[in-house]
């Protein structure tokens, strides 16, 4: 895989200081947002949560929160029954169990309600700068496109492919350039081709000449 080194020098060109998209003030907020995420854009979920968390001003608040309020709030967003359900058990949790403190523990994320390996690598890279990538459909397309993995991949060999390629170090860095590059350039539908310098790599490329 040596295109890596190529593919990270494009993505520091376009990418210098790459960032989660997410609003959030707090630890949880940032779980919340990311659990709230799926199947739904960055953009929705900050118009949302800045309602849900000017409401809501602390776990507690949040544990307390009437199930229906929460589903009136969440209803901009895709799945928002049960998000509702997530984020309230989520809440309830982590003030009963974690003194209102997002756990540093991979295992104790993914028990909580709605948390995924997924959301659990973002939260980890994010607060506690931990070397791991999340895999979304963003991720996933550009690595199927520029040939790091075959097509048939599933998020867990792309995330191993991905963790074994790129240095410990730069894949927290990596997974937002990933992101970035898949949500406003090489994107699901009318991808950037013509002014992309990975075209001589990208498989997308060669089959749509």
């Amino acid at each position: 895989m040596n295109n890596i080194n190529q593919i990270l020098d494009y993505m520091n060109e376009l990418f210098v200081n790459p960032a989660c998209e997410l609003n959030y003030n707090t630890d949880y907020e940032l779980l919340i947002a990311v659990v709230l995420s799926a199947q739904a854009t960055d953009k929705k979920v900050n118009k949302t949560t800045a309602v849900l968390f000017n409401k809501y001003r602390s776990i507690k608040d949040l544990s307390e929160s009437n199930i229906l309020d929460l589903n009136e709030i969440l209803k901009p967003l895709g799945m928002y029954n049960k998000k509702a359900i997530y984020i309230k058990q989520i809440a309830i949790k982590l003030h009963d169990e974690y003194k209102d403190i997002v756990p540093n523990d991979r295992e104790a994320l993914e028990a909580l309600n709605g948390v995924g390996r997924k959301t659990t690598n973002v939260v980890m890279g994010i607060l506690f700068n931990e070397p791991c990538i999340a895999v979304d459909t963003h991720v996933m397309r550009v690595s199927k496109r520029l040939g790091l993995v075959k097509n048939t991949a599933n998020v867990l060999t792309i995330e191993k492919k991905l963790t074994n390629i790129i240095n410990k170090d730069l894949l927290v860095r990596s997974h937002y350039q990933f992101v970035l590059f898949g949500r406003y350039y090489c994107k699901a539908i009318k991808p950037e081709c013509s002014t992309c310098k990975l075209k001589d790599i990208c498989i997308y490329e060669k089959k749509h000449l």
